[in-house]
C-alpha cells in the first residue's frame, strides 16, 4: 500500500491509501509541480498514480503497453492510472525527466538489469536499455542531470571487473558517456546538488564520493555537457 498523509494534520490516519502492488513498495517518486506519483514494487510492477482525479481514456488504455489498475475508473488516485509490467525484477529506481514532461525512467533489479523509459501520458514504453550488456548489473538508483539531457544510474552486485559503478547515459540515444568506478560495494544512495553540477554517492563500503559531473547552467539555459571527465570528475 501507498499511504498519503497530510503533515499539517494531527491525525495519525492517512487521508488516502493506494493499492496497486501485490508485494512491498520499493520506490516512490513524485513528478515536479504537482504531477503524478510513480511507485515501484517488489512485484516487478510500476504504478502511476494521479491524485488529482484524472481518468485514463479508454482508447489509450487499449493501445498502450501499460494497463490501468482498475478498469476505466482510474480517478481519485485509488487505483493506478497506469501499471507497467515489463520489468522482471523489483523496481526501486525511479526518476522523472526534468526536461520533458511525462517521461519516467525506471530501473530493475538483479534479474532484470534494464532501464526503461515511459510516456505516462499515453501509457507506452518509449525505449529500454539493457545495462547487463554493458558490464553493469542491478540498477540501484536513477537521477537526471538538470543541466544536460543525461541520466545517472548506480549499480551493484556485478560479477564482472566493472563492479559497483556509476554510469552516465545520453538520452535519447542511450549511449554510455562515462562509467565511474571507485566504490567497492554496491552503490546504495545517489543525490544531486541543488545547482545540478555535483552528484554524491554512498555505498556499502562506508564511503561517500563526490563527483563533479555536469556543467554549469549559464544564463538560465540548459546546454550540453562538456564531458571532459579527465578534468571534471574527482
Amino acid at each position: 500500500m501507498v499511504h498519503h498523509r497530510d503533515v499539517r494534520e494531527a491525525s495519525l490516519r492517512p487521508f488516502k491509501r493506494c493499492a496497486g502492488h501485490r508485494q512491498e513498495v520499493c520506490g516512490l517518486k513524485w513528478a515536479r509541480d504537482g504531477g503524478p506519483l510513480a511507485s515501484g514494487g517488489n512485484d516487478n510492477k510500476v504504478c502511476i498514480w494521479d491524485l488529482r482525479g484524472s481518468k485514463r481514456a479508454s482508447a489509450a488504455g487499449s493501445s498502450g503497453s501499460g494497463s490501468g489498475g482498475g478498469g476505466e475508473d482510474g480517478g481519485g488516485g485509488d487505483t493506478p492510472l497506469w501499471k507497467f509490467h515489463e520489468h522482471t525484477a523489483a523496481v526501486k529506481a525511479l526518476a522523472w525527466d526534468p526536461h520533458v514532461s511525462g517521461v519516467l525512467a525506471t530501473g530493475g533489479g538483479t534479474q532484470d538489469k534494464h532501464i526503461r523509459f515511459w510516456n505516462t501520458f499515453s501509457g507506452t514504453m518509449l525505449s529500454e536499455l539493457d545495462t547487463g550488456s554493458q558490464l553493469t548489473f542491478k540498477v540501484c538508483n536513477l537521477i537526471w542531470s538538470l543541466t544536460s539531457h543525461e541520466l545517472v544510474s548506480t549499480h551493484g552486485f556485478s560479477s564482472t571487473t566493472a563492479q559497483n559503478q556509476i554510469c552516465i547515459w545520453k538520452y535519447p540515444n542511450l549511449n554510455m558517456v562515462a562509467s565511474l568506478t571507485g566504490h567497492t560495494h554496491r552503490v546504495l544512495y545517489l543525490a544531486m546538488s541543488p545547482d545540478g553540477e555535483t552528484i554524491v554517492t554512498g555505498a556499502g563500503d562506508e564511503t561517500l564520493r563526490f563527483w563533479n559531473a555536469f556543467p554549469k547552467k549559464e544564463g538560465g539555459e540548459r546546454r550540453e555537457s562538456r564531458l571532459d571527465y579527465g578534468k571534471l570528475i574527482r
